[in-house]
């Protein structure tokens, strides 16, 4: 194809051109004036001249002609996943393809748009930006979009300059149930009651026989769920009260509903930190050693214990002639402490404890119930536990880890964590900041061990010879911890370096108290992003695969491997936003990659309601392809570009110039010779005029 065009590349400034056509005017009005008969020959020559020195040239070109660019942008976000949409968009866009293929002159460039990052949804109009840089808008014919309508970044929709139609997904009775949450702690103090606001919402086509109640199934931790009947459509407050400290994972569900389009967003999982308001200790000292205080002010020191401190400073068989009447001693509630309000401690500390009388078998009895409920003991012990008068001898041997010998040890030793320490959570790692070049731990000795015969738990320190220095019981519902030597201290006052004495009596409180991060067996997931890592601890030699169970009920099985002892880790990369199961052994753990019900499953019923204004502006159609696919014709630039049943692409004709040819259009010599001879022709016209008007 080619195409010619006049150029003008003037030999003097327009200016004198413009002058000199004046000038060639005003004499031609003076020769009519006179009455010249050869003006009309003069003004050709004239403008012969002028034109010379305007410098006609004619240029050619060589033309291809391009084809005319339809964009066809597909949404295969997870929201067009659900139902019969992946058949739909399947068929649509095949049949929409072969549509513009059938078409002279029409080039069909697709886009393929899925989820966005860090769950930012559906960016359908960013990948149309993106899409239209890369292309000629002098070629754009038309968009199409196939989507749902539901996009997350409709408030950034560029300017097109061709018609835009979208094709919508689904069916019209689709419907849609899903749960919202409008408002979670991200801690709850332990004990009181914390509120969820919470919200069930129906969408759609609802079916009569389900509207207005839904029922809500609420488990925490694992836990067989709860079952209430809630009402749809307005926000409902769940009041819930966490049972122990660390992470607390609530998951709520809605069954699913027959019909409903999807279950995704179904279910929400809020994670909330249990803290305890106040610890409650109750210590209590035997008689005044060095380790008392440090006892003391280590509990004093954290502002989140209650403590209550009783020391024996006056035992009863003490004999020293003051009058009783003259004593300032505050009396020893032992009934309202072990009997009435044993069960307010959280933790209760005997240090260098010893059966003076003071506190009747009774009230020891009602110690080892109160351990077996649920409840806490340390026993710190002394020369005294291995003597007659040790607490081994009342109701509380029945839930001590370990028997006095009689014996007692005096001499220098460095404790030592075992082969099952390394791995329990109270002592794993603890040794860790003060290993020495071979691999011992280099911190201060102590000088004294009650030598013990092991019953029950688990021995995580050991002192001379391998004899048991602290040991771990669990007894009913509760905890026990038995220290075998009352030379702790010596490490809070750095003799010979000191050692983590702050440390390992912070991790033997969270251990008592059940805090879930120091549990012996424990099986937990810590996400981040779409990528998952697994930790399985645990006090045996091995353990098996790890059950993961993925948000669409399918199910994988992930080999961890040891990190350090008891402790294995794998990683795991979730496909899917959404809610994830761990299973090992008994062990079951929920986490969740972004959120339970990602953003793609906030609306779920399609509509062309979000991309309305885009739509309008190009004077483009939406389509439901549940009607049937519409028919593609040509219409002119601003005309309407849909009606029913057809959708319109704007022709542009464009081309690309693959050769220029430029030539004057005549020679100088020929506008020269022309000049001349018009004036010449002019003349000799001018005297035979004369000639026959003086013959006349």
């Amino acid at each position: 194809m080619t195409a010619d065009r006049i150029l003008f590349d003037a030999l003097v400034p327009w200016p004198l051109i413009w002058a000199g056509a004046a000038l060639l005017v005003a004499l031609l009005l003076f020769a009519a004036y006179r009455g010249l008969s050869g003006w009309w020959l003069r003004a050709f020559g004239g403008a012969v001249l002028l034109l010379a020195l305007a410098n006609p040239s004619l240029q050619t070109e060589e033309r291809d002609p391009l084809d005319d660019i339809a964009l066809v942008i597909e949404d295969r976000s997870a929201s067009q996943g659900i139902g019969g949409r992946p058949a739909q968009m399947d068929a649509a866009a095949a049949q929409l393809e072969a549509a513009l293929d059938a078409r002279p002159g029409t080039e069909t460039r697709r886009v393929v748009v899925g989820d966005g990052e860090d769950n930012s949804g559906t960016r359908l109009m960013g990948a149309l930006a993106q899409a239209m840089a890369d292309l000629p808008d002098a070629r754009l014919a038309g968009v199409f979009l196939l989507t749902d309508g539901q996009v997350h970044d409709a408030d950034l929709q560029p300017a097109v300059p061709a018609p835009v139609h979208v094709l919508l997904t689904g069916e019209p009775e689709d419907w849609d149930r899903r749960l919202a949450v409008r408002n979670a702690p991200a801690f709850g103090i332990l004990g009181e009651e914390i509120i969820l606001t919470l919200r069930v919402e129906d969408q759609g086509a609802v079916p009569e026989d389900v509207q207005g109640l839904s029922q809500l199934e609420i488990s925490v931790d694992g836990e067989p769920p709860v079952t209430v009947r809630v009402p749809t459509g307005r926000d409902l407050e769940l009041p819930i009260t966490l049972a122990h400290g660390g992470l607390n994972v609530v998951q709520i569900t809605v069954p699913e509903a027959e019909g409903e389009l999807t279950t995704r967003n179904n279910s929400a999982v809020v994670q909330i930190n249990g803290v305890r308001d106040r610890l409650r200790v109750l210590l209590v000292s035997g008689e005044p050693h060095p380790g008392e205080r440090t006892w003391r002010n280590l509990l004093k020191s954290d502002s989140s214990v209650d403590l209550v401190h009783f020391t024996i400073l006056r035992p009863p068989e003490k004999q020293d002639g003051v009058p009783v009447s003259e004593l300032s001693l505050i009396a020893f509630p032992t009934r309202e402490l072990f009997l009435d309000k044993i069960d307010e401690f959280d933790l209760i500390i005997f240090d260098r404890y010893k059966r003076r009388g003071i506190l009747p078998g009774l009230y020891l009895d009602n110690v080892a119930r109160y351990v077996e409920e649920g409840g806490a003991v340390l026993l710190a012990a002394g020369p005294d536990f291995a003597s007659a008068d040790s607490l081994f001898h009342s109701g509380l041997a029945n839930v001590l880890p370990g028997a006095p010998t009689a014996r007692v040890i005096e001499e220098g030793y460095r404790p030592a964590i075992t082969e099952m320490g390394q791995r329990h959570p109270v002592t794993e790692g603890l040794d860790a900041p003060y290993l020495d070049a071979e691999g011992t731990p280099a911190w201060g000795r102590w000088f004294r061990l009650v030598d013990l015969d092991p019953l029950a738990g688990t021995t995580v320190m050991e002192g001379i010879d391998g004899r048991p220095l602290l040991m771990l019981d669990r007894v009913g519902e509760g905890r026990v911890a038995l220290l075998a030597s009352d030379h702790a201290w010596l490490w809070s006052r750095g003799f010979e370096g000191g050692g983590p004495q702050l440390e390992l009596l912070r991790r033997l409180a969270h251990w008592m108290m059940k805090e879930p991060e120091l549990e012996e067996e424990a099986l937990w997931a810590e996400a981040n992003g779409q990528e998952m890592t697994i930790v399985r601890r645990t006090l045996g030699e091995e353990i098996g695969e790890v059950e993961i169970t993925n948000p669409s009920g399918e199910t994988e099985r992930l080999g961890l491997q040891q990190v350090a002892p008891g402790r294995y880790e794998g990683t795991y990369v979730g496909a899917d936003i959404g809610l994830y199961r761990l299973k090992e052994a008994e062990l079951e753990s929920v986490v969740a990659l972004g959120p339970a019900a990602p953003r793609e499953f906030e609306q779920t019923i399609a509509s062309a309601e979000p991309l309305a204004a885009l739509v309008d502006a190009g004077n483009g159609g939406a389509v439901a392809l549940s009607a049937g696919m519409p028919g593609l014709r040509d219409v002119r630039p601003g005309r309407p570009a849909a009606g029913r049943g057809w959708l319109g692409l704007t022709p542009r004709n464009a081309y690309l110039t693959t050769d220029v040819r430029v030539a004057p259009l005549l020679p100088a010599w020929l506008f020269l010779l022309l000049t001349g001879l018009l004036a010449i022709a002019a003349w000799l016209y001018e005297g035979r005029r004369a000639r026959r008007a003086g013959a006349a």
